[in-house]
């Protein structure tokens, strides 16, 4: 289960997209998640996933 604060939300995923999957479209379906959800939940806070990165980054 993930995290419902965003800031936790936000070091948890960021941590297992750097330690454990190569894009979040994995780990989203390793965690029965939509990317979608997970974005939108981080935008709230200033957050977006970064392809590039493979992390969610300020925006």
């Amino acid at each position: 289960m993930l995290p419902q604060d965003p800031y936790m939300l936000l070091s948890v995923v960021n941590t297992r997209l750097r330690d454990a999957y190569p894009t979040l479209d994995v780990l989203c379906e390793e965690l029965q998640t939509q990317p979608e959800d997970l974005c939108s939940r981080l935008a709230e806070v200033g957050y977006g996933y970064s392809p590039e990165h493979n992390q969610f980054i300020a925006l």
